[in-house]
């Protein structure tokens, strides 16, 4: 395999790979071959993500899947248990 030095590069650009590294859990050279072989080998660059925005009321109830009424599927010839704790 080969090698590659790269020099002169920018304070914050070592300090930006050594806070990735740090994040994925390997060593600076690895997560250069990581970005390297992404950005060349598919072309994909890491799109910043947007925060992501909280939900109205609404919004979440709209989530909720719909199960349909328990008790239309309830049987109704079996009691019902009731508790007045």
């Amino acid at each position: 395999m080969a090698q590659l030095i790269v020099r002169k590069l920018e304070k914050e650009v070592v300090q930006k790979l050594r806070e990735q590294a740090a994040k994925y859990g390997v060593s600076m050279e690895e997560q250069h071959r990581r970005l390297l072989r992404r950005i060349l080998m598919t072309g994909k660059r890491k799109q910043k993500s947007r925060p992501k925005r909280k939900m109205n009321f609404k919004e979440l109830l709209l989530t909720v899947p719909d199960f349909g009424d328990p008790d239309a599927l309830r049987s109704r010839d079996l009691p019902r248990e009731i508790n007045f704790d």
